[in-house]
């Protein structure tokens, strides 16, 4: 397969894979499926030793019920060292977000190190991200526009809005490369899971191991609900077992 062509905004050193690794269909409607999702999720991860999920709390969602689950296309910003003002006007923008729009497949998800109290995002990236097929974005950074990117139904999580740009004061600095968010590890393709209760990354070689434990979790939960209703004693329900233990 030939190399696809980038934008030339960035150096070819600065990108890691130019394709993240697809997910079967099955798998993505099997953890949409999922009632609680990033709560069972986070309990499966937890169960497997892996520190994977960041707080709503943390990085809220700007469309209130969104849900979304797919591989992971990564990029990272960080500072510019020059004095915004000279780069304003010299009109001159080190962002790069382009380059992962470029390389964007239908159903990915954006995942964005970015930085915290400037714009990593506008209305009119997003745009072009949802207009590539890709359903949503993680931003550990700010974000501005949010009424341009709920007009289209693209959800972003991330740290807030922020009006000031980041144009004169971000360089891109790496496309499809591991990235840290609020400390959370994400390699490009490990499948994201995001609702309003917060951001999953499961890494790939545990994707059907999670999915299967997190299946597990809300069946249990289930029955719990279940049991409640009708009417099972407070003493009993404290000493029934609900969920089996992983891998029992």
């Amino acid at each position: 397969m030939s190399e696809k062509k980038l934008c030339g905004k960035l150096p070819r050193e600065c990108f890691g894979m130019l394709e993240v690794p697809r997910y079967p269909r099955e798998i993505i409607d099997a953890f949409m499926a999922l009632e609680d999702m990033s709560g069972a999720v986070s309990d499966a991860l937890d169960e497997h030793g892996i520190e994977g999920c960041v707080p709503g709390s943390t990085l809220p969602v700007t469309l209130r019920h969104a849900r979304i689950c797919g591989p992971a296309l990564t990029l990272r910003n960080v500072p510019q060292r020059n004095q915004p003002f000279k780069d304003a006007l010299e009109r001159v923008s080190k962002m790069a977000e382009i380059e992962a729009h470029n390389l964007a497949q239908r159903g990915d998800v954006l995942v964005l190190q970015g930085v915290d109290k400037v714009s990593n995002m506008g209305g009119i990236s997003a745009s072009i991200a949802h207009r590539q097929g890709v359903i949503g974005a993680i931003v550990d950074g700010g974000i501005r526009d949010v009424s341009q990117t709920r007009d289209i139904a693209f959800p972003v999580w991330s740290r807030g809005p922020c009006s000031i740009t980041g144009k004169w004061r971000l360089q891109t600095v790496a496309v499809n490369q591991t990235v840290s968010i609020d400390g959370v590890q994400c390699a490009p393709g490990d499948l994201v899971i995001a609702d309003e209760g917060g951001v999953c990354f499961v890494p790939r070689n545990l994707v059907p191991s999670v999915l299967k434990r997190a299946q597990e979790i809300i069946a249990g939960e289930a029955r719990r609900y279940a049991d409640i209703r009708d009417g099972m004693s407070v003493p009993e329900l404290a000493n029934k077992t609900h969920v089996f233990k992983f891998g029992s």
